[in-house]
């Protein structure tokens, strides 16, 4: 029984499931808003970001050649990703990356729900989890990113589909929604903009009006594809 119940979770990854509603993907989206601008459940919830945010850093770090030595999370939310040295256009590219990640992220979840694919922004998720596991390094993250892990996993593994389908949405549109108020809360306070400042000379605001238009328009085409 167990095994055929892990089969039929492992199933519904290649399986087309139906659409939420317009209305009640709105009324998931007020939620998901809601928990990235009430204080209290920010405080909680920006641990979710900031893991896409470093996830980011490392993908874009692993195209370009470099190799992932360690990503660190804080107890504030914070986080680090150092990679192996090289060379200044490279540096670039992952450090404008991080603050679009969260808005990345969401915008593959949503053209997975899109096309019918929704229980397979679960399983993307835990992927994703696991290989940052990988370079992760002793710090506030290890408990972090194992407790997300556990919680998805269990939504995944022996969730209802209607649960599944909720999850999968609310996700996504967390992504979407906290990848606009990630930026929006630092503007040139954003740790990646001085390193992109001395990098290139350019100001710091710069960078935080390309964060914010790239985010606002990733929610714009998310909102498209999941309403």
């Amino acid at each position: 029984m167990h095994a055929s119940s892990l089969a039929a979770a492992l199933d519904r990854i290649g399986q087309v499931q139906a659409k939420l509603p317009g209305g009640v993907a709105a009324v998931i989206a007020l939620a998901a808003l809601g928990a990235a601008i009430l204080p209290d459940l920010w405080l909680v919830t920006r641990h979710v970001t900031v893991m896409a945010h470093e996830g980011a850093h490392a993908t874009m770090g692993s195209a370009m050649g470099r190799r992932i030595t360690a990503i660190k999370f804080r107890p504030n939310a914070d986080g680090i990703t150092e990679t192996s040295a090289g060379s200044v256009p490279s540096s670039i590219a992952i450090a404008v990356s991080g603050y679009l990640g969260p808005s990345l992220f969401g915008i593959a979840g949503a053209e997975l729900i899109s096309v019918g694919h929704i229980v397979a922004v679960l399983w993307a998720g835990l992927v994703a989890l696991v290989l940052l596991m990988v370079p992760l390094r002793r710090s506030f993250g290890v408990v972090t990113v194992i407790a997300v892990f556990i919680l998805l996993l269990v939504v995944a593994r022996y969730g209802t589909l209607g649960t599944q389908v909720l999850t999968a949405y609310g996700l996504t549109w967390f992504m979407l929604v906290s990848g606009v108020r990630e930026v929006a809360g630092l503007g040139g306070r954003a740790g990646d903009a001085y390193i992109l400042h001395g990098l290139t000379r350019v100001p710091r605001g710069f960078w935080s009006v390309v964060w914010l238009a790239g985010s606002l328009l990733a929610l714009g085409y998310g909102a498209k594809l999941l309403l």
